[in-house]
């Protein structure tokens, strides 16, 4: 049969493709092909999923669609009324900018995110705290990926993880774009006019996209003008990541994985691994994912020893510079590291490339961490207010030894959407940032105006670490509900 003889035989093969699609490109063009064969308009944010459901008959399709339509009915989100006004703008499809941009897409707003890269790329793996697990399974996300965290195994790529959630935004609404660059707000011009981004190419039609919100998820480099920072220093550490290719062969998967081995705890490992290889770590952890995946803390003298760092330097910058390491007795100190960690039982240690073709090894300094001193403030030109608020890295650097980052990234990403919510029901602007500013970060908030400048400011009494619990169904874990009251447990 062709095709055109079997139209709905060939929908139900256009959204299995959409599903399976293993790379950022293939997931946009399959979504694309299967909007344009069953006639969607998928800038049509408000109706776009109903229609979805009702033009996809399909029963491959509606396991996820009674997930998704399980948390959309809790009554936090009523029926997308908050933010059914709103409109968003989201930078970063990272996992926190696509983990905020849904639950705004499930509040009603009209939610446009743009991302610098045109694909996924990052091999490195990320372990998820048990509520991440629950709250990600909940929105189907084991339809996208069948081995999501499957048996014992609570962690995943962030490749993977950005796969499943850029494919639930998708079919939420979320009007995404790749391959922009964002350079800057712009600021109304006159009455009648909103807040634009300023974008390369600048004449990307998301220029002309006029938002009164700005979430921005670009990363732990990327902080809108306005916000301050706190830098926090520690003891001297040096990490390295390094990725391997997975044969996914029956001898790769008898190796045990390594989920955290510390030298205070294992000090004959640690002896042992100094004394026959000459590394010298403070910890490792060892996942096999679609790479097998190794994190570990150096000590500098033995990266100097090994002839990884050429020049000693009290400067960190220079002393992790590029012109000051050896790259390829990098790739041989991370290459023992692993072979020793795991018994030399993984064959043919071959290198996984990363976004440059190039060994996906990184070493990188993280002596020192920045947070932002508040997560959020309103800005007002021409009468037109902005709510900006931060997720991700930009918000809190994560201490990846703990296993914070998307933890604290997701948590984050709930309070944001929170806040958004307050906003668009038309709370006072003054009560939205009191509410939030004591979130995450503990630091102050502030109302930036043009006429009256600094409005407010005041100073968290939070402890330095912290988590929030979220109320209500943004908060995905019903046991850490709290009806009248914010609970604060230190990180």
């Amino acid at each position: 049969m062709t095709d055109q003889q079997n139209p709905v035989n060939l929908s139900h093969a256009l959204f299995d493709r959409f599903v399976l699609a293993g790379t950022c490109k293939d997931v946009r063009q399959n979504f694309s092909e299967l909007c344009r064969h069953l006639q969607l308009d998928a800038q049509d944010y408000r109706h776009f999923y109903g229609k979805l459901k009702e033009k996809l008959n399909y029963w491959n399709a509606k396991e996820l669609w009674e997930k998704i339509d399980k948390r959309a009915a809790h009554p936090d989100y009523d029926q997308g009324k908050p933010c059914a006004k709103t409109k968003c703008l989201v930078l970063g499809a990272g996992p926190c900018g696509l983990r905020t941009a849904i639950e705004l897409a499930l509040l009603g707003a009209q939610v446009v995110l743009l991302e610098k890269r045109t694909s996924f790329s990052r091999n490195n793996v990320l372990h998820l705290w048990p509520y991440t697990i629950r709250d990600l399974r909940n929105l189907g996300a084991k339809k996208f990926y069948g081995k999501f965290c499957s048996g014992s195994l609570d962690h995943i790529s962030i490749r993977q993880l950005q796969l499943i959630l850029l494919k639930l935004a998708l079919i939420l609404g979320v009007e995404v774009h790749t391959g922009v660059t964002y350079n800057g707000l712009v600021e109304p011009q006159a009455s009648g006019t909103g807040w634009r981004a300023l974008l390369l190419p600048d004449s990307h039609p998301a220029s002309s996209y006029q938002f009164d919100v700005f979430i921005s998820a670009g990363g732990g480099r990327f902080v809108p003008d306005g916000f301050k920072r706190k830098e926090l220093r520690g003891k001297l550490a040096i990490g390295i990541t390094a990725n391997f290719v997975n044969h996914r062969t029956k001898a790769e998967a008898q190796v045990p994985e390594i989920s955290g081995v510390a030298r205070i705890y294992n000090q004959k490992f640690f002896r042992d691994l100094q004394t026959e290889m000459g590394i010298d770590l403070e910890n490792i952890v060892y996942y096999k994912d679609d790479t097998h995946y190794f994190v570990m803390t150096a000590k500098k003298n033995s990266l100097l020893k090994k002839g990884v760092i050429m020049q000693d330097n009290a400067n960190v910058e220079q002393l992790l510079a590029p012109a000051n390491v050896n790259g390829e007795a990098l790739l041989n100190y991370a290459r023992d590291a692993a072979e020793f960690s795991t018994g030399r039982k993984l064959p043919n240690l071959e290198f996984a490339t990363n976004h440059n073709a190039e060994a996906d090894v990184a070493m990188f300094d993280f002596t020192c961490m920045h947070r932002a001193e508040y997560s959020s403030m309103v800005m007002e030109r021409k009468g037109k207010k902005l709510l900006i608020g931060l997720v991700g890295d930009c918000l809190v650097e994560p201490f990846w030894p703990l296993g914070t980052g998307i933890a604290r990234g997701f948590l984050a990403a709930f309070d944001t959407a929170w806040m958004v919510r307050s906003w668009g029901k038309g709370t006072a602007h003054m009560q939205v940032l009191a509410e939030s500013f004591p979130a995450t970060c503990g630091g102050p908030a502030e109302l930036v105006s043009e006429t009256h400048g600094l409005v407010q400011k005041g100073e968290s009494e939070r402890p330095e670490s912290v988590l929030e619990v979220w109320p209500g169904a943004l908060c995905p874990d019903p046991t850490l509900q709290t009806q009248t009251h914010r609970r604060v447990h230190s990180g």
